[in-house]
């Protein structure tokens, strides 16, 4: 891709996520800060939640199944 396409693509999108933002400017900080806590913690669920449920498996039990 072109720097041009990117570009384009990137003005498109920002034209389109605007006209979905109901209240909120497309470049408002406290929309970005709470995208990007949504986004961190949408990750901390999505590590955590599998090494917990892991950790509650004796390891005996787990190496003998197999």
């Amino acid at each position: 891709m072109t720097q041009e396409s990117v570009a384009c693509g990137g003005r498109w999108n920002c034209c389109v996520l605007a006209s979905m933002l109901f209240g909120t400017q497309p470049r408002d900080a406290a929309t970005y800060a709470a995208m990007a806590m949504l986004l961190v913690a949408v990750a901390l669920a999505a590590g955590y939640l599998p090494a917990w449920r892991a950790s509650r498996i004796n390891p005996m039990v787990a190496l003998r199944t197999n």
